[in-house]
């Protein structure tokens, strides 16, 4: 297959596969009740890159600029080939089986571990899979003197991180999945794609989608041996905290925020870390009241009385029937 062809197959034309992907990610997105916005993030930048639409076929690279090549990225120091050849896919099917296999990871992880780990952990996965792909690539040209076809071949996809990221998410898995109709341990599922998508699929980088499963292996490593939070997703919220300083100082310049007397409090809910002596609770309906106020700003019942206590929690069978509660705050929302 010529580089030529390869290019063209990379063009902007759609054959239908694309709208089926769509259709897979809305129906997968609507179902959620929490959304993973960097899996759809990086779903719509990969469809973005190969579709090229508008000025976007301009300002982009050519997949002939982008190809992972070990020989071109050494040689030159070509850190372009590095990072965005992953985001480049060489056909339709291409993209789509990448982005289908990207939705259905990306959602479990996401939602397991959070939006800006999850983040972290793509960014992780992206610089180690093609940081270890060029290394062995290199390495067999100086250890084994063998040139081709690693240390010359070209390739692009996502497959890298795919892989790692399949590594990431069977870690601890102990039950069994299928992987191309064979029935094989979770924990071990990358292993045997490996070499089923080898057997059968031509023309797959090998070096590529081992390097995924070997930078899904040394993540967890490295993400085993720290105890607590992500270190880069905690390094970010510094700086994010540190950057929100001075904006939150210039905002309360400004904007000073009003004292709040309504909204205090919760009906029926415990006082928690509320002061007692600046929250009383009605003893009709059970709302947690500001100290400034006097009168229920719920069902209007004064405040005071011998059984009046700030920490004592009531039900609502006090002295004023149902009826006569339900009444008072109808009249409360009226005014």
């Amino acid at each position: 297959m010529s580089r030529y062809y390869r290019e063209e197959r990379g063009s902007r034309l759609t054959r239908g596969m694309l709208p089926l992907l769509a259709f897979q990610v809305l129906n997968e997105y609507h179902r959620l009740g929490r959304k993973p916005p960097v899996t759809a993030g990086l779903i719509l930048t990969n469809a973005l890159i190969y579709l090229r639409p508008g000025v976007l076929d301009e300002l982009l690279p050519r997949i002939d600029d982008v190809w992972f090549n070990p020989h071109l990225i050494v040689k030159h120091g070509d850190l372009k080939r590095f990072f965005l050849s992953a985001f480049y896919h060489m056909g339709e099917s291409h993209l789509v089986y990448n982005m289908l296999s990207l939705l259905w990871k990306g959602i479990q992880l996401e939602t397991s571990m959070g939006s800006l780990e999850f983040a972290t952990m793509i960014a992780s996965l992206l610089g180690l899979s093609q940081g270890i792909t060029l290394l062995m690539a290199k390495g067999l040209l100086l250890f084994f003197d063998y040139d081709t076809p690693y240390y010359r071949q070209y390739s692009v996809g996502f497959s890298g991180v795919l892989f790692a990221m399949k590594v990431v998410l069977n870690a601890q898995a102990d039950d069994y999945t299928y992987v191309h109709g064979m029935i094989v341990p979770s924990r071990h599922a990358a292993w045997a794609e490996l070499i089923l998508i080898q057997l059968f699929v031509p023309g797959v980088s090998f070096l590529g989608h081992l390097g995924g499963i070997l930078a899904g292996l040394v993540y967890l490593r490295l993400r085993g041996s720290h105890t607590g939070p992500d270190p880069v997703a905690a390094l970010i919220r510094n700086v994010g905290g540190i950057i929100g300083r001075p904006l939150r100082f210039i905002r309360s310049l400004f904007w000073p925020q009003r004292q709040r007397i309504s909204g205090r409090g919760t009906v029926g809910g415990s006082q928690g870390a509320w002061d007692a002596s600046s929250v009383w609770r009605c003893e009709v309906c059970t709302f947690d009241n500001s100290g400034l106020l006097d009168v229920c700003e719920m069902c209007s019942t004064e405040r005071g009385g011998p059984a009046f206590s700030p920490v004592r929690t009531l039900n609502s069978s006090g002295d004023l029937s149902v009826d006569e509660v339900r009444r008072r705050r109808l009249e409360r929302f009226d005014r």
